[in-house]
């Protein structure tokens, strides 16, 4: 009787490096025009789309091919010529691959700038070079800065219309990096550019002899990323438990989700919480086979040496580096909701990794104004796409860390019961 075959092991030397970046800016800034060129320059079109952005654009009387049409899919975004909702578009080089969100730029779509910047590595911030800095710019920049996006790239659009002024550049660069000093914005990088005819977007551009800088892409590329993971927190959010319902396989019990934070290993002695039972984990299981690690943001089964009871919304890590189990959170939240106002005293089921329970407000400290980072401390509510730092009691402990340490576990929504609508989201400032 021969031996059966060992599982395959998943080659982990194919993962490619996956860049997620958002781009910002005001109205007409030139977001969805920018986004079409890199899929244009990139060859990341199919032959259909583009003859259909041909056809419209010469329906619509404009003497170029109009790009930003490849993004502003919704109807109602091609008539008014704004971006509504949040595009997510995909392209890849041989160096990485990209996730880009295209958000809006009005005020009035701050939640959709919030949900598309949550997940971003890197976040694009358009100036149109002839206005300079507007109240949008600073308040897109706060946003990325609230949300932890470790790099932010100003993006100054339209230097054809100044004559590749270079003192307009040095003018609008001078001025943001003194407004990113009072935020925290570890990484930024400045580019001029026009997105319109493609200038500095792939290549450099001759038209800017005395920018010395790369080319969008050539940064995009080149970004480093890897150190922007939190490797040392092993945050394992489980969020479902496979029993096989196989009469070969008996003894199989795997513990289903995708990698928070940190770096998972057979052999590792782990925690579960809550329950604070401890064991080592036995195997590292994907779709492609068995693993020697595991890292964010990978969706992989794990297996432990023991027999515990251990659920959906469970949190494996170290057995000395946990989560706080807290059920008083201090967080900064983004009112998403149209129809009624955060108050104190209102309930609300919350959703924090692949836990749930319910939390009631127990109060508001303060509404910020995101143009101005004015604090005002007399707020009573929080309405449609405004910000402010509350404090908030949840009826089951949850596994959490301050969002600047941990993205994943230092985030959650706030979700309305009756309706099942997402009304909030929040990031954790302090939790005990």
């Amino acid at each position: 009787m021969t031996a059966p075959a060992p599982a395959p092991v998943a080659d982990e030397s194919r993962t490619v490096d996956l860049l997620r970046f958002a781009t910002a800016g005001s109205v007409d800034d030139g977001k969805s025009t920018l986004i079409g060129r890199l899929l244009y320059d990139t060859k990341s079109l199919f032959t259909d789309q583009l003859e259909a952005v041909e056809a419209v654009s010469a329906a619509r009387g404009d003497e170029y091919t109009n790009l930003a049409l490849l993004t502003d899919g919704l109807r109602a975004e091609r008539e008014q010529g704004i971006t509504i909702d949040v595009a997510y578009r995909y392209f890849s080089t041989p160096r990485r691959k990209f996730i880009i969100a295209d958000t809006p730029g009005h005020i009035q779509y701050t939640r959709n700038m919030v949900t598309g910047a949550s997940t971003a590595d890197l976040a694009l911030i358009l100036v149109d070079a002839r206005k300079g800095l507007v109240e949008q710019s600073r308040r897109h920049a706060f946003l990325c800065s609230l949300l932890r996006v470790p790099h932010l790239v100003l993006c100054v659009n339209k230097m054809d219309l100044v004559d590749w002024d270079q003192a307009v550049y040095e003018r609008i660069a001078d001025e943001f990096t003194s407004f990113a000093a009072k935020l925290d914005a570890p990484d930024l990088s400045v580019v001029p550019i026009s997105a319109l005819h493609g200038d500095n977007i792939v290549t450099r551009s001759e038209k800017s002899p005395w920018y010395d800088g790369p080319s969008l892409l050539h940064h995009l590329e080149r970004v480093h990323i890897a150190s922007d993971r939190n490797l040392v927190d092993v945050r394992f959010p489980v969020q479902y438990v496979i029993r096989p319902q196989s009469t070969t396989v008996t003894d199989y019990r795997g513990y289903a989700g995708q990698v928070a934070s940190g770096v998972l290993k057979p052999g590792d002695d782990v925690m579960v919480l809550p329950s604070g039972l401890t064991s080592k984990i036995a195997s590292i299981d994907t779709a492609d086979g068995p693993v020697a690690q595991a890292f964010p943001p990978m969706s992989v089964t794990v297996r432990l040496e023991d027999e515990i009871d251990i659920s959906r919304g469970d949190m494996i890590c170290r057995p000395h580096n946990q989560p706080t189990p807290a059920q008083d959170i201090e967080a900064m939240i983004c009112w998403m909701d149209e129809s009624r106002p955060l108050t104190v005293g209102g309930k609300y089921a919350i959703k924090h990794t692949t836990r749930t329970a319910r939390a009631v407000v127990r109060g508001l400290q303060y509404q910020i104004d995101v143009n101005t980072l004015h604090r005002n401390e007399g707020a009573t509510e929080l309405r449609l796409n405004e910000i402010g730092r509350v404090r908030l009691r949840t009826t089951v402990p949850l596994l959490a860390d301050e969002y600047r340490r941990n993205r994943t576990t230092g985030g959650f929504i706030l979700i309305d019961e009756t309706t099942n609508r997402t009304v909030g989201a929040g990031i954790i400032r302090e939790a005990g």
